[in-house]
């Protein structure tokens, strides 16, 4: 019973800056490697029992090479390279040598990996997928990870790494994993990174489900439109150019240059999936530099961009509520001089345009609401549609209800005056069942 008591007060926690020092003393002192740094990206942990330091725990950047690990992910040697930050190594778990308590150490573990991933996203700007660490078993027995739920994995072959060199040591260690999340396997091995494993609250969609290359899909869609190069000296076709521009996008890119790291970047059987160009004398397809990326992107109408691209997400997208929201188009400048404003239609969790059309002034989006809504290639019956106070009227509500079978939910403000004089009157009884 007490020791029950005693891990209820458990907490793991990152360190603070003023703890470093002592984390890092009490390492050197007690861990059977000593301690000099973590590698790469890595935070450093404390464990504490009634207001107690109990132990210690350092994660860094994941071994570049394992062979158990790597063949249990399935992911091609490309993907290895790119997502091995997805995953975080267990280097160091030091229990304090005064400290003896049942089960502490698994429970520790336990605490940790919950809490891993967002404060990984926190420091780092991404999630993390799995966790990894090395047992010897000439010295422990791995129980506390097995307690832990962790999953073995096989052992290493004997080889260590030391300044960027690897040499044999002859003592194999067990590999075992932790994935933080069910479908950790499924996302490292996925041609597209997946927008759970980025952070910073950039809104991404799932690239690895949505129809690119198949009948119908974004590249038969994009070759509606018209190529206004001259054909002599053509090297990239232009429906290419716009997929991996459209994908780099919905991929949360939000700058030319960034789309040309992102293409940069692309691993071979994604390259060939857009049609990118082979090269015979490299021997490889080629990625899409950033200029002409740039250029292709400038010479495409880009009104019929967006209606051919828009039409196509609104294909892979079942979502429950769409919102309807104008927006000025910050440093942009129409043919009259002044700045651009859309009325946009937005699915509300991916956050994607799927409908959107410019109007000239913000009260004009009173008169476009009907046509907005029509242009959204979506059934809207039985979905929810959000809008601000500017569309709260009889006739936008009967419109959605009557003709769309669909739901509303609009924001009342004081444009609305009696509306909302009647909903401040109403009483707790009025929503009585």
């Amino acid at each position: 019973m007490p020791v029950q008591i005693e891990l209820k007060s458990l907490i793991v926690r990152p360190i603070k800056p003023e703890e470093e020092s002592q984390w890092n003393q009490l390492m050197a002192a007690h861990h059977y490697l000593g301690f000099r740094k973590l590698v790469g990206e890595s935070i450093k942990y404390v464990a504490i029992m009634n207001g107690q330091w109990v132990a210690l725990i350092g994660w860094g950047t994941a071994a570049f090479k394992c062979g158990a690990r790597d063949e249990w992910i399935g992911w091609s040697k490309e993907q290895q390279w790119g997502r091995l930050i997805f995953i975080a190594n267990n280097a160091r778990f030091l229990i304090l040598p005064t400290i003896h308590v049942p089960n502490l150490a698994s429970k520790i573990l336990s605490l940790n990996v919950k809490r891993l991933s967002e404060d990984w996203a926190a420091v780092y700007g991404h999630h993390i997928a799995l966790a990894e660490t090395f047992v010897d078993h000439s010295r422990f027995a791995g129980t506390c990870y097995r307690a832990a739920g962790w999953l073995s994995l096989g052992q290493t072959l004997g080889y260590g790494r030391n300044a960027g060199k690897y040499y044999y040591h002859g003592n194999p260690k067990t590999v075992y994993a932790y994935p933080l999340n069910p479908k950790a396997r499924q996302w490292l091995q996925a041609p597209f990174l997946v927008p759970e494993l980025r952070g910073g609250g950039i809104r991404m969609i799932n690239l690895n489900e949505v129809n690119l290359e198949k009948p119908d899909g974004l590249i038969d869609r994009l070759k509606q439109l018209k190529d206004p190069r001259k054909p002599r000296g053509i090297r990239h076709s232009v429906t290419t150019t716009l997929a991996i521009a459209v994908c780099a996008v919905l991929a949360g890119c939000r700058s030319y240059v960034a789309i040309g790291e992102w293409a940069a970047d692309l691993p071979r059987d994604i390259l060939i999936r857009l049609g990118c160009r082979y090269n015979d004398k490299h021997r490889t397809y080629l990625a899409l530099s950033e200029p002409t990326l740039r250029r292709h992107l400038q010479g495409s109408d880009a009104e019929e961009l967006d209606c051919i691209v828009n039409d196509w997400l609104a294909q892979q997208a079942d979502p429950d509520a769409i919102a309807l929201d104008g927006k000025t188009v910050r440093g942009s400048k129409g043919k009259d001089g002044k700045p651009i404003h859309l009325f946009s239609a937005v699915l509300h969790k991916e956050g994607v345009v799927v409908a959107q059309k410019e109007v000239d002034q913000k009260t004009n989006e009173i008169t476009e609401f009907k046509p907005l809504v029509d242009s959204i290639n979506i059934d809207l019956k039985g979905k929810v549609v959000t809008a601000d106070a500017l569309h709260t009227q009889i006739d936008h509500a009967r419109y959605l209800v009557k003709e769309k079978e669909a739901d509303y939910l609009f924001t009342v403000k004081g444009n609305q005056g009696s509306i909302k004089k009647a909903i401040e009157s109403l009483g707790d009884e009025d929503f009585s069942p």
